[in-house]
């Protein structure tokens, strides 16, 4: 028998009916982890299926993989690198731990004369980054940033010159600190945005652009070559990946907008994370918990989408951090052996915002005719101050839509008819801090990894990123042959 023999062989059994069979599924499939309330028990998971995964977990060995990524051994094998994002919290090998805290003493005592002025008054924060170095400081600094701002902050990635220009004009020159956030400080849209900033700073009468500069790196000699100050830059360790970055100084412009104790505070939340994965045993570890259900829907309900939405504006930028975070790492269909990996891997990860998505994309959760594993994301504490109706609302309509998707409605009329028996799973935080956000996002990344492990595949390169790229710069240099169609577009747009 193949590992996933068991797995593959599951039944289906509808939700009401596994709600009907045992009283107490809901104490079974749900579990409370750093002020987080998980639910699972609107997912087709039984007993069944949770020891048919945990046995797959161990033909894998998943247990001993967890303990090499947290131990710094190369678990990233085509890029012979450790994998060393935990180490940034505190949990993980020794000496990287070390190295994680003295870069976090680099970045604290910068940030400590940035506050006292040693860079001139700074009133605002340009930082310019793509991938990973962009979408995790935009999500802490988006869903954290709100009251008793300590400075503005733009966050942007897009080589379009409107998303660039847009910022310009928010901010004065003369009290922006330009951020350059590129693991290699050789990434395209990176250096050619860090570049137009400069040269913005020089035309508005700035005297030295280049002393208002912050380059976070894993680079050190390229940012001193381009221009950075050497005490001005804020290195972190090849073994951070950078959709897992957030933790080292890439989250620089969360630390400094923020402050330093809500820094820690983010650290502190996914550590704790991080201790629950490591130590818990599987039928409790929420981590794995939720990549077995993923695994159910992709592998024996052949879903090839998941849909995550946050009913909290304060975490719009979610999904789209996810999206990168699961399917820049588990997209692949190679195994660490270099083998065909034989049947799917990561599900499209998509989603939205509660209430809005109810009106845009709620239509086809639950008539449509794709199997989409929903998964919602609320606080119980409300973030705004108005009328307690609209937090009440809102967090009622993410409870009810959940309620819908399972129980369904038929009626006679075939058009109003909902079939029912769609999955979904609630993620419910006590409060959206610092602390529970952390926990939060090193959840996720988690999951991510066990996921990757049953497949057997590496979850931290990303090589599927780097064709198109190359082919535009190619294209760029000009002499590069494309095919008809690529030809024409060039020449339609002027670029030939």
């Amino acid at each position: 028998m193949s590992d996933w023999s068991a797995i593959d062989a599951l039944s289906s059994p509808k939700l009401t009916e596994l709600f009907d069979a045992d009283p107490d599924r809901l104490a079974t499939f749900s579990l409370d982890v750093a002020g987080i309330h998980f639910d699972w028990s609107k997912t087709h998971l039984t007993k069944e299926a949770m020891e048919a995964f945990a046995a797959l977990a161990k033909a894998k060995d998943l247990a001993g993989k967890r303990e090499a990524m947290f131990g710094g051994e190369h678990v990233n094998v085509t890029e012979d690198r450790p994998v060393e994002h935990t180490a940034e919290r505190g949990e993980g090998n020794a000496e990287s731990v070390a190295r994680a805290r003295q870069y976090h003493a680099r970045m604290r005592a910068l940030i400590d004369a940035i506050e006292a002025d040693a860079l001139g008054p700074i009133r605002s924060i340009l930082h310019v980054g793509i991938g990973g170095s962009a979408l995790g400081p935009d999500l802490i600094v988006d869903a954290l940033h709100r009251e008793d701002a300590r400075y503005e902050v733009a966050i942007v990635s897009n080589v379009d010159g409107v998303a660039l220009e847009d910022a310009f004009a928010r901010f004065d020159p003369a009290t922006t600190l330009l951020v350059i956030a590129s693991k290699t400080f050789t990434t395209t849209e990176t250096m050619l945005n860090a570049g137009s900033a400069i040269a913005w700073m020089t035309e508005n009468g700035v005297e030295d652009p280049y002393g208002r500069v912050i380059a976070l790196t894993a680079s050190p000699d390229k940012a001193i070559e381009w221009g950075v100050d050497e005490t001005r830059i804020l290195p972190f360790s090849e073994g951070v990946g950078g959709r897992y970055s957030l933790w080292s100084s890439i989250g620089f412009p969360a630390a400094l907008a923020l402050g330093w104790d809500q820094f820690e505070e983010l650290l502190e939340g996914a550590a704790e994370m991080d201790r629950h994965f490591r130590l818990a045993a599987l039928h409790e570890n929420a981590p794995a918990i939720a990549a077995f259900a993923d695994l159910y829907y992709t592998q024996v309900r052949h879903a090839e989408t998941r849909a995550p939405f946050a009913y909290d504006q304060r975490l719009r930028l979610l999904p789209s951090y996810l999206q990168q975070l699961e399917m820049e790492s588990n997209g692949k269909s190679v195994t660490v052996d270099g083998q065909p990996l034989g049947r799917p891997s990561a599900a499209i990860t998509w989603g939205g915002v509660g209430t809005d998505a109810q009106h845009a994309v709620f239509q086809l959760l639950h008539q449509g005719t794709h199997l989409v594993p929903v998964e919602f994301i609320a606080v119980i504490e409300a973030g705004d101050t108005l009328a307690e109706d609209h937090h009440r609302q809102l967090l009622l309509n993410a409870f009810a839509q959940g309620a819908a998707l399972m129980k369904g409605k038929q009626v006679e009329d075939p058009a109003r008819s909902y079939s029912g028996d769609r999955p979904s799973s609630t993620l419910l935080l006590d409060v959206l801090d610092a602390r529970t956000l952390g926990a939060l996002i090193a959840f996720y990344e988690h999951r991510v990894f066990v996921n990757g492990v049953l497949l057997g595949i590496n979850s931290f390169d990303q090589f599927g990123v780097e064709l198109g790229k190359e082919m535009a710069k190619a294209a760029d240099q000009g002499g590069q042959a494309f095919d008809p169609s690529t030809t024409d577009l060039i020449a339609r747009a002027g670029l030939d």
